[in-house]
């Protein structure tokens, strides 16, 4: 059973990036099209082709590798001139001319990329990343407003019968531990919080938050219990205790340690329960993860080297350093097999897939080509080139020639190639292991 469920993990995950691709080109794709741009092929997935269909003047299928995706856009740059390329690289550039000439079909020649002003070029390139940021912010909103964050709900899973120091690996309550405020007030397991200090209460950590600032101060508690109200009066003691986030997590110093701080106590737990959040709550969410993902693109080749030195090492991986396709569909299909709720289960794998989307987001908007980043920068130039003419009321620039660019287009091609391969022998040989 654990084996099918890891696999049906790792499916889950594979038809997730697939639709993350796909959307991905629609987003190139919709746009070309609005603006008049000839588009030959959509594919989803590189290597030898599984399916296609033609619709149109458009071919559309599917590939056998799902590492990636493309539209073939007529004349994304301009046509060569004929003339032969001379220089170390010139046999790249003509070769690169040559393919792109090959997509300007006869009558078409006005249904060019490379003609469309640069703000619409510009919409083209950019229609792919947003488009996986729209799918990131839907999947995260659908997590945080529809199934909801998980954190402590207002019923009361357990009542502690005394209080023991904060880090003590003491199980069981010794003679002279005092009484918890919370037993000696009479808070039952099953309780409901109603409310506390005549604050109407939510959730566990808007009373959390009460207590806390309230050591030595007698409350009164109103609890529902069998279908009633009851009233209860609990003073909190000053002790020292780990603090926790509104899901219940703790909360982290600067350094990665855990916060401990002097705070009102009284000794109950919630039962834990997924709450839904206002409907800006995944905006937020997926904010934080563009952040992060940026964050690591920075610290890109630090993290490479980190993974190139545990592969020879055998330590351990860093969780939050960069992972391949193979890495991110052994986390599912771990995460699909682990002994937890169902619905656990799914939401962890929700959120891999929004983080993924984020991660095709932010890695595309690099300025470099191939990626569309790298698109975007070329029509920015063609841009200001033309403003400049234009301020100096000179002739019009001739389109720039990106295929000039293809000797870096090489190096940064066979970068990404290499990359991709460490990370999947790492994940392989050396996966990143989020159940230790």
């Amino acid at each position: 059973m654990e084996i099918l469920l890891y696999a049906v993990g790792i499916v889950f995950m594979l038809i997730g990036l697939g639709l993350s691709i796909g959307l991905h080109e629609i987003g190139h794709l919709v746009p070309a099209k609005l603006f008049g741009v000839r588009v030959g092929q959509y594919m989803i997935g590189f290597g030898p082709r599984i399916w296609s269909k033609r619709i149109g003047e458009t071919e559309y299928g599917i590939k056998a590798l799902p590492v990636g995706g493309f539209i073939s856009m007529s004349g994304m740059y301009p046509a060569s001139d004929g003339k032969p390329v001379r220089g170390l690289f010139g046999s790249l550039v003509q070769d690169a001319r040559s393919a792109n000439d090959e997509t300007i079909a006869e009558g078409s020649e006005e249904r060019v990329f490379y003609r469309l002003p640069v703000w619409k070029r510009i919409i083209v390139m950019l229609g792919g990343p947003v488009m996986n940021l729209i799918l990131a912010v839907v999947i995260f909103t659908v997590l945080a407003s529809g199934i909801g964050l998980q954190q402590g709900t207002t019923t009361i899973a357990s009542v502690n019968e005394c209080v023991v120091p904060a880090g003590t690996t003491q199980t069981e309550c010794e003679p002279g531990d005092p009484a918890s405020p919370a037993a000696e007030a009479g808070v039952l397991p099953g309780d409901v919080l109603v409310s506390i200090d005549g604050t109407p209460l939510d959730d566990f950590a808007e009373a959390t938050a009460i207590v806390q600032a309230s050591p030595g101060q007698t409350l009164e508690l109103v609890v529902a219990r069998d279908g009633e109200d009851v009233r209860l009066s609990i003073t909190p003691i000053a002790a020292e205790r780990a603090l926790t986030d509104a899901g219940g997590q703790p909360r982290l110093d600067a350094d990665g340690e855990q916060v401990v701080a002097e705070v009102g106590y009284v000794g109950m737990g919630a039962q834990m329960g997924f709450m839904p959040q206002p409907i800006g709550t995944g905006a937020v969410m997926a904010g934080d993860n563009v952040a992060r993902v940026a964050e690591l693109i920075v610290q890109l080749p630090v993290k490479l080297w980190d993974v190139g030195s545990s592969l020879v090492t055998g330590a351990d991986r860093d969780p939050d350093g960069p992972l391949s396709v193979v890495g991110v569909g052994r986390l599912a299909g771990e995460v699909a097999s682990t002994d937890a709720p169902i619905m656990n289960r799914f939401v962890v794998l929700l959120s891999l897939l929004g983080s993924l989307n984020i991660a095709l987001f932010v890695f595309n908007l690099i300025p470099l080509l191939p990626l569309d980043g790298g698109h975007v920068v070329v029509a920015l130039w063609d841009g200001i080139r033309r403003a400049w003419a234009k301020l100096f009321r000179r002739p019009p620039p001739a389109p720039v020639d990106a295929t000039r660019l293809v000797p870096l287009t090489v190096v940064v091609a066979v970068l990404l190639i290499a990359m991709g391969a460490l990370l999947m022998i790492a994940d392989v040989v050396n996966p990143v292991n989020l159940f230790q």
